[in-house]
């Protein structure tokens, strides 16, 4: 997303999830031309779709509907170009997309989630027990647990959620394979609250959520990671075998900050930021085992342009920077 509100998009299409018109893939950054007249501020990736949110607040959505995940029940066999979902009367103000289900937060703090991808984990984790009925929608519904709570941000990824309060607080719910969402359980079927002390009583400010690990960052600047780490994706050392998280003592600190689903900060990562809007926008990427970033140059190229929002996604995370950055703020 450009700085004039311009989407511009790459990657795979088989399902129109660029919402170009078209199902070919694209190999270079090209503008989504069917939403020149509406500036868009954010924009979410599912597995095979696309969430969009404009500035008036309205959301779009285009790609696979195989699971209800686009929230436009009609549209049983996809778009092609992205397409308003009806459903909303208020200002939406954040989006979020999962493998295969997806979240909005709207100016009242509400949160509606739709898209049936977690549906099978919660029947498996569930049984005798009931569903709510966000976990089972084709279109927009209300998360039930949040009712009481204004939610700022949303974000997904995989098969799970999680929502940032105005107070600055972290609800998730979900799939808990991998202890991103700090639960003794294995899935989460309506939100739970991860309390403070895992980050030392500071309130949550950012948070960012990878396939199955988590990023968070706090009033003071503190970047916490925790979740899935044999990729690389937590920035710190842990203790993993196997590719599973590796049992040890908790009896220490330092056993404490080498498990992988503890939240523990990344010092290097102190006061790191997703945009500064100083200058020309360089993103900066960090894939898996590769801690090197690299610049995108079709993006950074004349002329230049202005990157307004970043994301991480499986094993991967990337953010954004300014040419005066005298460090890399990326979260591998």
């Amino acid at each position: 997303v450009a700085d004039a509100g311009e989407l511009f998009v790459c990657g795979q299409n088989r399902e129109g999830q660029l919402g170009l018109n078209h199902n070919e893939d694209v190999l270079y950054f090209t503008p989504c031309t069917s939403l020149s007249s509406m500036p868009v501020t954010r924009v979410a990736c599912g597995w095979d779709f696309t969430i969009i949110l404009t500035g008036n607040g309205q959301v779009l959505s285009c790609g696979s509907n195989s699971f209800g995940q686009l929230g436009i029940p009609q549209a049983s066999g996809g778009c092609t170009v992205p397409q308003k979902i009806e459903f909303f009367k208020e200002k939406v103000v954040n989006v979020a997309a999962g493998l295969r289900h997806a979240l909005a937060a709207t100016g009242d703090g509400l949160v509606f989630q739709w898209g049936t991808g977690m549906m099978s984990r919660a029947k498996r984790a569930c049984q005798g027990k009931t569903i709510p009925s966000f976990l089972m929608a084709k279109e927009p519904s209300g998360v039930t647990g949040l009712e009481n709570i204004k939610v700022k941000k949303v974000t997904a990824n995989s098969y799970h959620s999680v929502s940032l309060t105005d107070n600055g607080e972290l609800h998730v719910w979900g799939c808990n394979k991998h202890g991103q969402l700090l639960n003794k359980e294995i899935f989460l079927s309506e939100p739970q609250k991860i309390e403070a002390n895992f980050f030392f009583g500071e309130k949550i400010e950012k948070v960012w959520s990878g396939w199955t690990h988590m990023v968070a960052q706090t009033e003071t600047s503190k970047v916490f990671t925790w979740g899935r780490a044999d990729y690389g994706q937590l920035g710190r050392n842990v203790m993993v075998q196997g590719g599973q998280s590796q049992e040890v003592q908790r009896s220490s600190e330092q056993s404490l900050k080498q498990l992988p689903n503890i939240p523990t900060s990344v010092p290097c990562l102190t006061g790191a930021s997703e945009v500064r809007k100083h200058g020309y926008g360089t993103t900066y990427v960090i894939m898996g085992k590769v801690r090197r970033p690299w610049p995108i140059r079709s993006l950074s190229s004349p002329p230049p342009l202005m990157i307004m929002m970043c994301d991480c996604g499986r094993e991967l995370s990337h953010n954004t920077s300014t040419l005066e950055a005298t460090s890399a703020v990326s979260v591998p």
